[in-house]
């Protein structure tokens, strides 16, 4: 089949369901374009900001994007392309941007308050301190395996020949290890990162508070994308993983506790302008690619090599694949900054449910990429290595395919294009660490309140909360490699979905509204990783990993504590009006 089918059936797919099926949605939910949102209540200047539709926009994708729908579907690429593709795109529709909207709707309904909160009105005091210690796991698991990842890409080398680049050519300095001429690709990609985020406090502060045009704000976000990378051409970074590590981990500190308009706001704003020319030069090099009947040159079915991998392809491709088809993360991100920006409450479906919708045709257009951008054995080589003393490296698989893809589409040098593609995924990697660690500021902040009746004050510090919130995430991602922490981090996130979406089905049942569209998917989804928690647990038994085996135990007993929670809440309660 042509390539582009793929992705004008999924795009036609998603287009109806945000014609039709979100407006059902909301007019289940009771949108009301008149009502007072908590942003434009409260606007205490640091957490509640009333902001402009499309910075908010760009902050919420910039977030829920990261590299989730790059590193998920590059993953569970070994299965086949056939089933990562149904997947993002069923998923998408009737699980992730109904997720997704029905969480920050509820979110914004309540005040601006967290997911955790919410299901301690609807589910009593035993469901919040579940859900509270739930998403503490779950968010040092997220920011573990991307951290993880990031050190391992900008440090990235890769051969010159297999970019199709003699010595002395093209924008990459090379090094030699053990004979072979290898690129440095990661350095450009890490001095970009280092320009756009001293750059974004003066970009905030001219938005926030001076109020420049919104034409000006996009193009001064455009030249300090264009001039990073040219200064990231011209001036390499080179560091090891570890320093890495370090130097974000402080970077994270730093943003977790300032302002949202001063870095995290700008920075997504910034690097926002990436992923779209990266989500619509991948759009045009699939058109262009398609008339030069570039194949899918993966295998559509792979079920056996995925199965010895990873597992069985249910439960483990769908807790794979989080970001891109559904992922509770976003839950995360609603209720803790983007449900204290909006201005209008209209505004949820438009940045809920299509800013899903966005980011599972970004999932599209990196399975069609990797899927013929890569041969099999190169996908293999560099995502699924035999030898165990190499690093999986899926954001190098991404770029590197997306550098041929691009090459063979567009004409650019695959040098160029694999830079542009650890641009593409680095920038929202990052964004989505100092994000993850202010939400975990905030659940720490409400877990203290639980402990203690009156908190010491050194425990209500920002500081400290998100000091605490950051030496976990560095020690997990230290000890453990990527390849390690994606399985268990994707089934606390997809179970954390399930979480929101039973939740949000209680808060619409105690207010006699339908539910059937969040209680659905959270069923599959519960069914769906309790079963993988299972699976990863004899797993990690036979590796002796303690440290993940702990982690596994955990999560099951909280989402076997939050299932029996549920079941008696719903059983109890009388109905509203029918499902």
């Amino acid at each position: 089949m042509n390539i582009a089918v793929y992705l004008i059936v999924g795009i036609a797919a998603f287009y109806v369901a945000a014609r039709f099926y979100a407006r059902f949605i909301a007019k289940c939910m009771g949108e009301d374009a008149c009502r007072a949102t908590p942003a434009t209540r409260i606007n205490d200047g640091r957490d509640y900001v009333p902001t402009r539709n499309y910075v908010v926009f760009a902050h919420h994708f910039a977030t829920i994007a990261g590299a989730g729908p790059i590193l998920g579907p590059t993953v569970a690429l070994l299965y086949g392309f056939m089933p990562a593709w149904l997947w993002v795109v069923m998923g998408g529709i009737f699980m992730g941007a109904v997720h997704d909207f029905t969480s920050l709707f509820v979110c914004m309904r309540e005040g601006g308050k967290s997911i955790a909160e919410v299901a301690g009105k609807t589910l009593g005091n035993a469901g919040f301190n579940l859900v509270i210690a739930f998403t503490l796991v779950m968010i040092i698991l997220v920011t573990s395996s991307f951290l993880s990842a990031t050190a391992i890409s900008l440090t990235s080398l890769w051969p010159m020949d297999k970019l199709g680049i003699q010595p002395g050519q093209g924008i990459l300095k090379s090094v030699t290890v053990n004979g072979v001429l290898m690129g440095k690709i990661g350095g450009i990609a890490s001095m970009s990162v280092i320009v756009i985020t001293l750059s974004s406090p003066l970009l905030g502060w001219l938005i926030h508070k001076k109020g420049i045009h919104t034409g000006a704000a996009y193009a001064l976000a455009s030249i300090i994308c264009i001039l990073s990378v040219v200064i990231g051409i011209r001036y390499p970074v080179s560091l090891t993983p570890v320093i890495w590590m370090v130097v974000i981990s402080v970077y994270v500190f730093i943003a977790a506790g300032a302002p949202v308009w001063l870095i995290l706001q700008p920075r997504d704003f910034i690097n926002v302008q990436i992923l779209y020319g990266g989500i619509l030069l991948l759009i045009v090099s699939i058109f262009t690619n398609s008339f030069k009947d570039m194949p899918i040159s993966l295998p559509s079915f792979s079920l056996a090599e995925g199965t010895r991998h990873l597992g069985y392809i249910w439960p483990m491709m769908f807790i794979t694949i989080a970001c891109g088809a559904i992922s509770g993360f976003h839950s995360l991100v609603a209720g803790g900054t983007t449900s204290k920006q909006l201005s209008n409450e209209c505004d949820a479906r438009k940045i809920g449910f299509n800013g899903m919708l966005l980011e599972s045709v970004l999932a599209i257009c990196v399975l069609i990429t990797i899927g013929a951008g890569l041969s099999d054995v190169d996908y293999r080589a560099i995502v699924w290595p035999a030898d165990p003393g190499i690093k999986s490296n899926p954001i190098l698989g991404f770029s590197l395919a997306a550098g041929r893809f691009f090459a063979h589409g567009l004409g650019m040098p695959v040098s160029l294009g694999t830079v542009f593609g650890i641009l593409l995924v680095e920038g929202f990697v990052v964004t989505t660490l100092d994000v993850a660690v202010r939400l975990n500021r905030y659940l720490f902040e409400e877990l203290w309140a639980i402990l203690f009746k009156n908190p010491p004050i050194f425990l209500r510090h920002y500081w400290v909360n998100s000091g605490i919130s950051v030496i976990l995430m560095w020690v997990l991602a230290y000890s453990n490699a990527f390849s390690k922490l994606w399985p268990i981090f994707g089934t606390a996130n997809q179970l954390l979905a399930a979480i929101g979406l039973f939740a949000i089905s209680s808060w619409l049942k105690m207010n006699n509204k339908r539910y059937f569209f969040t209680l659905i998917p959270a069923l599959f989804m519960t069914v769906t990783t309790l079963t993988s928690l299972a699976i990863l647990f004899q797993n990690y038994w036979h590796g002796k990993n303690y440290t993940l085996i702990v982690t596994d135990l955990l999560l099951f007993v909280l989402a076997s504590g939050f299932t029996v929670l549920i079941v008696k809440v719903f059983k109890d309660r009388k109905t509203g009006e029918p499902v």
